[in-house]
């Protein structure tokens, strides 16, 4: 019996990413890109809570706006390209600046069924705070969390943002996005091209010529 545990695991995987491919077509599609423009990127300090996989989450919501307020510590300038590396496989995220790595730090990339895009891209919109909702009742995935904070956008639907509903770090986590600890997200929001003024909730017009790089590789573990 021992010597066939690991097809049977092999077929639940199989059938479980059979089950779920409409999330990955979500972030993509032209309907979520266009639910990320339109957001008035309020933020909501009365919320207590947000709804993440069919269930309840709290909002730290006077922790976030202590965090958005508090003026960021920005690297110092360099004339090398900056540029973002995330590797699925190990779940982290290295700001590279040339070839020289200036931060790093563990991160929750899409699910096995709801895979983060790999491919090389650009920022193309940073948003201070945001409402984010998707998924479906039906199969377990819907979400629907405001005050998510210091989004980046590199890829339609695709963002790097804070993430305070859960601290699995390192881990895949996500509906597609990759997941980090606000303070990291915080530090890495500043650090890319273009800057944001903080008086400024969101940035939807980024130039690819003047954004900062990302780069998604590897293979997203199996094994949660």
């Amino acid at each position: 019996m021992i010597r066939f545990l690991p097809i049977v695991a092999a077929i639940l995987i199989v059938i479980t990413l059979g089950l779920y491919p409409r999330q990955t077509n979500e972030l993509s599609s032209d309907r979520y890109v266009a639910m990320i423009t339109s957001s008035q990127n309020q933020f909501d300090k009365n919320v207590d809570n947000g709804i993440w996989f069919n269930q309840t989450v709290p909002v730290p919501s006077s922790d976030i706006a202590n965090i958005i307020s508090q003026a960021p510590n920005v690297l110092g300038q360099t004339s090398e390209e900056k540029w973002i590396e995330i590797d699925l496989g190990s779940q982290k995220l290295m700001a590279h600046e040339g070839s020289k790595t200036v931060m790093e730090f563990p991160i929750s990339s899409g699910l096995p069924w709801m895979p983060t895009v790999t491919g090389e891209f650009r920022i193309w919109a940073k948003v201070l705070s945001q409402r984010m909702s998707g998924g479906s009742v039906a199969d377990g995935t819907y979400y629907n969390l405001p005050n998510v904070p210091f989004v980046q956008y590199f890829h339609k639907g695709y963002g790097i943002h804070g993430a305070y509903w859960h601290n699995d770090f390192g881990k895949p986590r996500s509906h597609g996005c990759i997941n980090m600890r606000t303070d990291d997200a915080k530090a890495l929001f500043y650090w890319t091209n273009p800057t944001i003024d903080q008086s400024k909730r969101a940035n939807y017009k980024i130039d690819p010529a003047s954004s900062t790089r990302v780069v998604v590789h590897g293979t997203t573990p199996t094994k949660l």
